[in-house]
């Protein structure tokens, strides 16, 4: 049975971390004090360049062994045109989409059709059922001042 996508990329980093610090133990040939400062060195904003150089020989060796671990497992790996131009045979066929005249499976309409112009009895304007003319809050007629009167 097939490995799902996540199982084998889960598979994949996890050795390249463990092989990377691997590469780290060895590029600080056994001193901890120069392990520390190589992996103090790790930022987000390092380079490539920045690493050890047997850090930068392991990232290497790593990403040719996801990809062949990848096509091992029976994934595609490409650029993204030729990936989309190429679809599996295996695949569902697609449905035709409505108005390419294929009969229409949801069968006729329910109820009457209502003219464009016709509202319903609880749609009242812009604002849907329930609004006034405005349509929004505050629309429509203004209230009445509570209270006396002021006079100015």
């Amino acid at each position: 049975m097939p490995r799902a996508a996540n199982d084998v990329m889960q598979s994949i980093l996890f050795s390249a971390v463990l092989e990377g610090i691997a590469a780290l133990k060895r590029a600080s040939g056994g001193l901890p004090n120069q392990l520390l400062r190589d992996v103090q060195a790790i930022h987000p904003n390092v380079t490539f360049a920045d690493l050890p150089k047997e850090l930068q020989d392991q990232l290497a060796e790593s990403t040719r062994a996801a990809f062949t671990q990848l096509l091992k497992e029976g994934y595609a790996v490409g650029p993204r045109q030729q990936m989309q131009a190429t679809r599996p045979m295996d695949r569902v066929p697609e449905r035709p989409r409505h108005g390419t005249g294929a009969p229409d499976r949801r069968g006729p309409p329910r109820g009457p059709r209502r003219p464009q112009g016709d509202r319903g009895p609880n749609d009242r304007g812009p604002g849907g059922p329930g609004r006034g003319p405005g349509g929004g809050p505050g629309g429509g007629r203004p209230r009445k001042p509570k209270g006396k009167p002021r006079l100015g």
